[in-house]
Parts: C-alpha cells; structure tokens; sequence
C-alpha cells in the first residue's frame, strides 16, 4: 500500500497491528493523508478478514491521535454545510466499518487521545490506555465551541449514557488523566508499560472472537435510559436549566447542540443518531464562534505555550532557586505555582510569622489536593519542602531569580529590590509582579536595568492561567527569553508586552469597567447591568469584579492615571463612572467586598448577598433610553477600540498575545476568539465595527474614537492579523 500513513502488520498469532504514522508531521491529525489512508485501510480490512484474527489499532508516534483539522473547521462558514456533513460522515462510516467487521478490534493508546483521535478508539471494542507521563483523553470540542461529530457523542451516550456523558465527557470538554478515563467508564483498562499495552489487547482479542459493540447486540438499551423512560424525562429539563446557568446566557451554542444531538440521537437507531450528530455539529461549525474559538483557544495558545513570543537564539534557563519578596496573597501564590514546578522558593517577608503565613497558604493548597486525591501526602511534603520563609535578606543567596510581590508602591519595591541585590546571583532576572506601575521607572532601583521585567500574575495565582511579561526601556533579549522560560516551567502562558502605564490587561479592563459604571451613572439598574455584562459572556459582572478589585484602588488608578497623562500633555477624556466611585468610596463608604460594603452587601464571611438598595435608589432611572445591545457592546467596543490603541503605541506586539490576553487574563468573552478578534468578526468586518463605533460615539462620547489606523485598515478592507 503506497502513500498509507496506516501500516499493516500480521504476526503469527494472527494478529493485524494498524499503526498510524504520518510522516509529514510529528502528530497524527485527520488530514487528507489520514482519510485516503483510513478508506484504502478498511477496503483491505473487508476484502482480507479472513487473514487475520483480531485487529490493534496503535501509534508510531508519542501520542495516539491529536483530533481534527482544525485549520479546516476554522475556516468553514455558510455555504460549506454540505461539505463538512460529508466530512464528518466520510470518517464516521469508515470507523462504522472497522467496528462492525465481525472481528475483534482493540485501541491500543499508547498517549494522548483528544477529540477526533479519541473518536477512533471509541468506535473500536476495547481500549487499553498507557498510563505515560501527561497523557489524558477525552472529546474537549465544546471547549472550542464544537462537538464530537465524528461518532463521539453517538457512542458515548450509549457507552455511559446521556446524563453521565453530557456532565462526565462531552458538555464541559473535559480531559481525563488515565485513572480519571477509566473511572468515567471510557476506557477499559490501563497498563504502564508498552508491552502491557500489547498483551491486553493482544489478550482480549483472544477471549472475544466474537466481539461486538453492546448497541450492535439484540436488546440493548442505553443505560440510564431515555427521555421515553418517565423518570428520565422527569429529570431532563434541568440539564440544559443547568447549561443555561453555567452559560449565564452567553451566546455559546456548543453545549445544548452537544447535549440536543445525544438526547435525540438516544431515541432512535444508531445511523440515525449519526445523522443528528452530523446536523448539529455541522450548525457550529460553519458558525462564527467555532471558528473565533479554534483560532484563539488552540492556534493562538498553543503558539503562545511553544514559546512564540520567545527571541530567539537563547539557551533555554529554568530558575533553580527562586527569591520571593513579600509573602501577601500574590507572593504566597507565586511560590506555591514555583514550588509545583519543582524549584526551591525563598519567600521573604518583613516578619517571620508573614512568611510564615505566605507558606501556610501552599499547606492548604496542597493539604486540600490530598483530601481529594489528587496528590499523595509524600508529594505534599516534598512541595512544601521546597518554600523557604525567612525575614533575612542574605537568604537570597544562590538564588538566580527574583519575583517581586509587595504592595504598590515604586518606592518599596525599589527598597525590597536594594536590600538583595546584592545577594543574589550576578546575573539574577528580577523581575516585578505590578499591574500598573511602569518597569522602566522601577528598573532604576537596580544597578542591572536590562535584568530587570515586569512579570505580572493574576489572581488567584494558582488558577488564573496566564502572566504578562512587560518589557522595560532597557530589558534585555535574554531577559524576555529567561521570562518566558519561567512562565512557562511553571505552567503559565506568557504574553510579552511594551511598557506603559497600566500595561495591556489593566488598562484595557479599566474601559469594561469604565463603561458599566458609567451606565449605572446615567441611570441603568445595576442589574441590568450586570446582566449585559453576562450575556455578552463575560465571567462575572462589572459591578461585582468592581468589589473584587476594591473600588479605594479604583480611585487611586483613576486619579493617578489623570495625573500623570495630563502631565504627560496627552489627551484626557472624563468619565460618568468616575463621580460614581468617588461617591461609593467617600461618601457611602462602601468600597468593596474587603469591607463587605460595595456595590453589594456582603456576610460576614464575604459571601454575596445581594445588590445595595441603595445603589438603586440614588441612580436607577426608568427613561434612561439605553438599549441593552448598547449595554453589551459599549463594554465589547471600549475595550477593543483601547486595544487599537495599544497597538498603535507599541505596547502590543502580536495579535495573538492580544486576544489570548484578554481571555485569560481579564475575562474577555471568550465565544469573540478575544479582543481583536471580536473586531475582525463583527458583522460587515472592520468596516462594519468602525461603522458601529461611531454611532455609539455619537451616542455615549469620545471614547468610542475609532483610531485612524483602524479606520484606514476597514477602508482598505483588511482584517487585523
């Protein structure tokens, strides 16, 4: 068989070993090479069954199968319907063939199974998975805005059934670590060596000549039964009740096109449940959020987490031993997350008991991973084994990298970062964990300016997954290529950016921000707000994220931010909501959930109880003539229209560090693909985004300038990349 990336190998117990192996990449994906490969391999499979016993299906490579062409699902859109229905039901009646040869057909996953690649394997009679380093499986699509349209949800509703299949596998995207995969009852066995692997498969071929699937078997019925059953009808409106509340109304159609095709394909035969699977998958994928997903949530992260933003032509640096100042919530954090990474972590604070506290906050961490199994107590204590606390300064010996934490102030950190200079090693990266404060002016407290860089964490440290890099006026090349080493060792993704005043992320959630208090100002019931923050997908409320934050800060950033631009002799454009903090913070006395007093009421244990009565009294007008569209996309454009203009001022460098910046770190909906994005598809493209900010313009203000840039780029009917 020529130009077959599947290779076929009988050995004498009359075993077929099918190993995938393209080799024109490193991964194998369901490209054209694959699906010429898959339909010349099942004809043979039919027309010499009788040569062989049983069939492995395996991978040559590191990992079993990555999934689809996403490159392909990106760029599909109205009008490819009747091509990617094909598509998807060319595999799936390939795969229908393998599973319903008459033989004994076993998946021998020696790595990670996702997606289209793990629908593979669920079309074969048993699956043995290699418990390897990192390996997980699963169908992630709704994660990217899709479903699993090649079988996947057909099979896992009558594998596991349409409650545990939706909520364990398909409806979040979970990815399962191999004890997780077996537990859910996806993966029959797993083995820890390769020839485990083969002796499994090689064994259950034996005992099950006759293998079938069990919906392939006379009376099967899908367990947990099916809307016709009355206790499961009972139940099944509160499962999409339930989507709907996860989704707080954000325009996201996976989920309930997943969960629609598995209740309805539950009800009728199995080619028929293709077929519904194939309808709903193809609705998403000639959409507009499939494609915004796929292009930032995989093309732009995975380049991101391969080091795209890294100079090149530096060795790569892993920090050893880490210095820590100040062991407050962040500091605390960061040593947790560098700890997890395997480095020795000296956490510094004024008092021992602080840094004390700030290693007590890993305890709980890693005391709660324990309770839940996560990690064995052995794991814990080797961690925890790792942190350092000390008040001493010449503790800071040995160590090669620096991670500022403490309070906002440039003349502290510049005094924490003189009392160690001098002990750490000679070529130290310091950097600085601020979110507004410029680098290059805290870069003067050293004597080693190019050594010195932002690296700004968010919180909580140990979820949020993402860390700006800002590079000062005299940061070094090696210095941006050590940051990102780091970030990336210990599982963060780097997005590099120019400094400035409030940097990418801060200043631009500054516009969310600035816009939802505005229209509280002008007279919207802060319900109403809160509700267009969610329904435009947004993670949480403006008004609530306002608590968060603290609104004392607010006011200290809003003035500062006037201060130093006016003096700067740059343009300066007042905003509604800035009369409205001042108010909440010196008047009302209610600056946030700190002080269980904001913009809601708050228990003595900091749980949100309600919005404040009187917010809505003061300012809740019935005439104030704002149309909820325009609640949602003064939000969505103030903060695209400011990202313009971080391009245009140099502080952005890519696209892609763009839009995954404003997913990951300041909650950017992510059905858009993020924030440059959302411009790139809006209805009529940039010319029709330009066309839009100007009438909110006219309606709302000058915040809604559209940059010329922009504005020659919709008249030249380009597109941002």
């Amino acid at each position: 068989m020529t130009e077959n990336m599947i290779k076929w190998e009988i050995g004498e117990d009359r075993v077929l070993v099918l190993t995938m192996d393209d080799p024109t990449q490193s991964v194998n994906t369901a490209n054209e090479l694959f699906g010429t490969s898959l339909l010349a391999t099942v004809e043979r499979l039919e027309a010499e069954k009788d040569s062989f016993d049983g069939v492995i299906i395996t991978s040559a490579k590191d990992t079993f199968f990555a999934g689809g062409d996403l490159q392909m699902l990106m760029d599909a859109g109205p009008g490819d319907e009747k091509r990617i229905a094909d598509m998807l039901d060319f595999t799936k009646e390939c795969v229908r063939r393998i599973e319903t040869l008459g033989k004994p057909v076993v998946a021998a996953i020696n790595g990670t199974a996702l997606g289209g690649g793990f629908e593979i394997a669920l079309a074969t009679h048993h699956r043995v998975l290699l418990d390897g380093k990192g390996t997980v499986v699963g169908l992630p699509e709704v994660s990217l805005g899709l479903l699993p349209g090649a079988g996947g949800a057909t099979r896992i509703t009558r594998m596991i059934g349409v409650v545990p299949g939706f909520m364990n596998v398909i409806g979040q995207g979970q990815r399962h670590k191999p004890a997780s995969a077996k537990s859910v009852g996806i993966v029959d066995e797993v083995v820890s060596t390769r020839e485990e692997m083969f002796a499994a498969a090689r064994a259950f071929i034996a005992a099950n000549p006759d293998a079938a699937q069990p919906w392939d078997r006379k009376g099967f019925r899908i367990p947990g039964g099916t809307p016709a059953v009355p206790s499961f009808a009972a139940n099944l409106p509160a499962i999409p009740a339930n989507i709907r509340k996860q989704l707080k109304g954000a325009p996201m159609p996976a989920p309930l096109n997943a969960l629609a095709a598995m209740v309805e394909g539950s009800q009728v035969d199995f080619a028929t449940a293709s077929k519904i699977e194939t309808a709903y998958c193809t609705d998403l994928i000639v959409g507009k959020v499939s494609g915004n997903m796929v292009k930032a949530l995989f093309f732009d992260l995975t380049a991101l987490n391969k080091g795209a933003a890294r100079p090149e032509g530096y060795e790569y640096r892993k920090p050893k031993r880490v210095l820590v100042l100040g062991a407050g919530m962040m500091g605390a954090g960061i040593a947790y997350v560098q700890a997890m990474a395997g480095m020795d972590v000296v956490l510094k604070d004024v008092s021992i008991e602080a840094a004390e506290r700030g290693k007590g906050y890993s305890q709980k961490l890693l005391d709660k991973a324990v309770a839940n199994g996560k990690i064995s107590e052995a794991k814990r204590d080797e961690v925890l084994a790792r942190i350092h606390p000390t008040v001493d300064a010449a503790d800071a010996k040995g160590c090669d990298f620096v991670v500022e934490a403490v309070f906002e102030s440039p003349e502290l950190k510049k005094q924490v970062f003189a009392e160690i200079e001098d002990y750490v090693d000679d070529d130290a990266l310091l950097g600085s964990n601020t979110s507004t404060l410029p680098i290059s002016d805290l870069a003067t407290g050293v004597e080693r300016e190019e050594d010195f860089i932002g690296l700004h964490f968010f919180s909580p440290v140990d979820k949020m997954p993402l860390v700006e890099i800002v590079v000062g006026a005299k940061t070094s090349e090696a210095t941006i290529a050590r940051a990102i080493d780091y970030t990336l060792a210990i599982k963060k993704t780097p997005i590099v950016v120019n400094d400035s005043r409030g940097f990418f992320t801060s200043r631009v959630i500054q516009q969310f921000a600035d816009q939802a208090l505005s229209m509280v100002a002008e007279g919207v019931h802060p319900a109403s707000v809160e509700q267009a923050c969610l329904q435009a997908g947004y993670p949480v409320g403006a008004l609530a994220l306002a608590d968060e934050i603290n609104m004392k800060l607010q006011q200290k950033i809003q003035n500062s931010l006037r201060e130093n631009l006016l003096a700067e002799g740059k343009r300066w454009i007042e905003s509604k909501a800035y009369p409205l903090v001042d108010a909440m913070v010196d008047v009302h006395q209610r600056p946030g959930r700190l002080e269980k007093r904001g913009f809601y009421d708050y228990a003595d244990d900091g749980t949100k109880l309600g919005l404040w009565p009187g917010i809505v009294d003061l300012y809740t007008k019935d005439d104030h003539g704002i149309a909820f569209i325009d609640m949602q996309e003064r939000m969505l454009f103030a903060e695209s229209i400011d990202t313009m203009r971080c391009f245009d001022e140099g502080v952005l460098r890519s696209v892609a560090e763009a839009n995954i910046g404003s997913i990951l770190g300041i909650g950017f909906p992510a059905w858009t693909g993020g924030v440059v994005q959302y411009i790139n598809q809006y209805e009529g493209g940039l010319a029709g985004f330009v066309a839009r900010a100007d009438e909110l313009r006219a309606k709302y203000g000058d915040r809604f300038e559209v940059p010329e840039s922009l504005r020659q780029k919709a008249q030249a009917g380009e597109i941002l990349s």
